[in-house]
């Protein structure tokens, strides 16, 4: 089914509202799945008796949402969703750090979709939201009331492509990855394409464009722009080419790592600056200690800058994992103690373990064709201490790698 401007019109009144707030339950909830369950059943079927069928189906789908939407925002549970909208919203922590990076004034949010950064961006000051889909500017403009900023946010409905911007103004814009129906990492295929972008950034060259973090920044935004990669619970989340003012390192590379506590605080930023680039070659010998460096880092390509400020090498040719002899403790890397190291036997590899009880065993792996599920049930052993097996391609063959894994403290 596909909800029109009107259903939402509804679900945001009171009678939509009312429905909501009857299931509505506390964040974390622990009781019998059971319960919840007949709970559940007893209020569709209620609302089966009194609703249409596609406004049944558009409370319970909200309901599913905000339910999905935990994971990103604190005020989910009073949001509004589409499950696009949902899908591509920038998550509450890194639309909040990149709302720091972007205070100064008005600014643009172009493309807002439901408004995760364009609420960020009101915390900070006034913000403008831009989108052409009725439906998205109409929850936009509600999640930025939710957030406590109604009054600092206005949203416009408005095709971007169509727009004349004032000159010198601030803006943030995230292009429809999926202009042709289909996902695509060329921003010449997103919408706006590359040249209405580079006519925009013309006029208005203070600007962040957000990314997928595989997508393929065209060649002259390697020199014009601060390509930052940006990464919350080991997840590299999305990549912002910064340009203008915004650029603090422009024709620089930008791996970040966000750490908050809950999804309201404000986040400690992390980060690695540089050019791209692997380490130079892969070291013959696997010191005391094996590095992984954080998926921001990687997808940034600043493996080897991360090598060369520690004095690390790399535990493979393609970088994926470093050594060293030190146990340097970064947030940009997870760090492992190395216990033993034997090419890849699973016979020999299981009786390492026993002898060690790693009953709890994290499988982490580079260039090897496995099935992490399959080879744990293949090594369970009795236990309960926890430990690290890494596997990586090294020349022609696999290397095995006991471990410990090593906690970060800031």
């Amino acid at each position: 089914m596909n909800p029109t401007c009107d259903d939402f019109r509804w679900l945001l009144g009171n009678e939509g509202r009312a429905w909501l707030d009857r299931t509505s339950e506390p964040r974390g909830a622990t009781g019998a799945a059971s319960a919840g369950a007949r709970s559940e059943v007893a209020f569709a079927a209620a609302l089966r008796r009194e609703l249409s069928a596609e406004r049944t189906h558009l409370i319970l789908e909200q309901l599913e949402l905000r339910r999905r939407a935990r994971a990103k925002f604190v005020l989910a549970d009073r949001m509004f969703f589409t499950r696009l909208g949902l899908e591509q919203a920038t998550d509450q922590v890194v639309a909040t750090y990149k709302a720091r990076r972007l205070d100064g004034g008005v600014t643009f949010d172009l493309c807002c979709g439901i408004g995760g950064d364009l609420a960020a961006l009101g915390v900070r000051g006034p913000a403008i939201g831009v989108d052409r889909n009725r439906m998205h500017a109409l929850l936009a403009r509600e999640n930025a009331r939710v957030a406590g900023k109604g009054g600092d946010v206005a949203v416009v409905v408005g095709d971007v492509t169509e727009l004349h911007l004032d000159e010198n103004i601030v803006w943030h814009l995230d292009p429809d990855r999926r202009a042709d129906g289909r996902r695509s990492t060329q921003v010449a295929f997103h919408s706006p394409g590359l040249g209405v972008i580079e006519g925009m950034r013309g006029r208005d060259p203070d600007a962040a464009i957000k990314l997928a973090p595989a997508a393929d920044p065209p060649a002259e935004w390697q020199a014009a722009a601060e390509l930052e990669w940006i990464s919350r619970q080991h997840e590299c989340r999305q990549l912002v080419a910064w340009f203008g003012h915004l650029a603090e390192q422009p024709g620089l590379r930008r791996a970040t790592i966000l750490r908050a506590t809950t999804l309201a605080d404000e986040p400690e930023a992390y980060c690695l600056i540089g050019r791209p680039g692997r380490p130079r070659e892969a070291s013959g010998q696997i010191g005391r200690y094996v590095f992984e460096p954080d998926s921001a880092v990687l997808a940034a390509d600043l493996t080897g800058e991360l090598a060369d400020q520690h004095a690390l090498s790399a535990l493979t040719v393609g970088g994926g994992y470093l050594t060293g002899d030190e146990p340097i403790e970064s947030p940009l890397m997870a760090r492992f103690e190395v216990l033993e190291s034997l090419p890849f036997d699973k016979r020999r590899v299981k009786r390492l373990l026993a002898q060690r009880e790693f009953g709890r065993l994290e499988i982490k792996f580079r260039g090897v064709p496995i099935q992490p599920d399959t080879l744990r049930r293949q090594l369970r052993v009795k236990g309960d201490v926890s430990g690290v097996l890494l596997l990586a391609r090294r020349g022609e063959s696999v290397t095995a790698i006991v471990a410990r894994r090593l906690g970060y403290s800031p």
